[in-house]
């Protein structure tokens, strides 16, 4: 059972952050049941907050939940999804603000607030994951491009197709006629899930062409798009593969193999 507990903990402190999140959220919400005189909200923004905090750390919980909904994949962090973090601590701090008497403290605990926030958090817009907008969709104008040629017409099914990890967290928000062998899931390393696709074609350092195509065609995939400077073992037009075209620096290779299948 504690190692069961470990696991849960570890999940809530990736969930938190730095830690700061986790410590303003408990101060604001047993402050808020400290002190709030409305029986709806001490419920509702400090009890059960808390409780639902507190019953994410239980290894029953765990365990059943694993056993209900789980479908191989580690999921159980998505409860804390139904936390209001953010609503309870912006509620702990404006009446916290309200709470003091003289306008000229409010507005220094405005300012202490404000301050705290700012230290202990990050800005989003240096994660690795955000860019200048290129274009209205707000995505790499590369994933655009590719997108574009491989995309089915009107009325086609859908095809599969395997992009290189830093395209596959905008693929599917341009156009979710493409599928793919593997998504985001993948290149979160915590999660370290394992597909076979994604082991061929983005762990290692030289890509083994054989490899490669042997596991697009047990997935399915109609298209294999790879970066120009990625290093390959081998030509994919030798598995018998064609080079549709060549994008942004990405060329984009077509299997008649599975094409044909459909």
């Amino acid at each position: 059972m504690y190692g069961i507990f470990r696991e849960c903990y570890v999940s809530l402190k990736l969930y938190m952050g730095n830690g700061a999140l986790l410590v303003m959220f408990l101060a604001a919400a047993i402050y808020i049941l400290a002190t709030e005189k409305s029986i709806k909200k001490k419920v509702v923004l400090g009890i059960m907050p808390l409780v639902m905090v507190v019953g994410f750390l239980c290894p029953i919980i765990k365990k059943a939940y694993v056993k209900v909904f789980s479908d191989g994949t580690d999921t159980y962090y998505r409860l804390l999804w139904l936390v209001p973090i953010y609503l309870v601590i912006g509620f702990g701090a404006c009446k916290a603000i309200f709470s003091l008497k003289k306008s000229m403290h409010q507005r220094v605990a405005l300012v202490v607030t404000l301050a705290v926030i700012a230290i202990t958090g990050t800005f989003v817009y240096t994660g690795q994951y955000m860019s200048k907008a290129e274009n209205l969709y707000h995505i790499p104008q590369s994933v655009v491009d590719v997108v574009d040629v491989i995309a089915p017409k009107e009325g086609e099914p859908r095809v599969r197709a395997a992009f290189p990890d830093e395209m596959v967290h905008f693929v599917r928000q341009y156009n979710t006629n493409i599928l793919m062998p593997y998504g985001r899931e993948m290149v979160v390393t915590q999660w370290d899930y394992y597909n076979s696709v994604y082991e061929v074609m983005v762990k290692p350092e030289v890509i083994d062409a054989e490899a490669l195509v042997a596991a697009t065609r047990e997935t399915k995939c109609s298209y294999i798009i790879l970066n120009e400077e990625r290093a390959i073992d081998g030509d994919l037009t030798e598995q018998g593969l064609e080079l549709v075209d060549t994008v942004d620096g990405y060329l984009i290779y077509a299997d008649p193999e599975v094409i044909g299948q459909k």
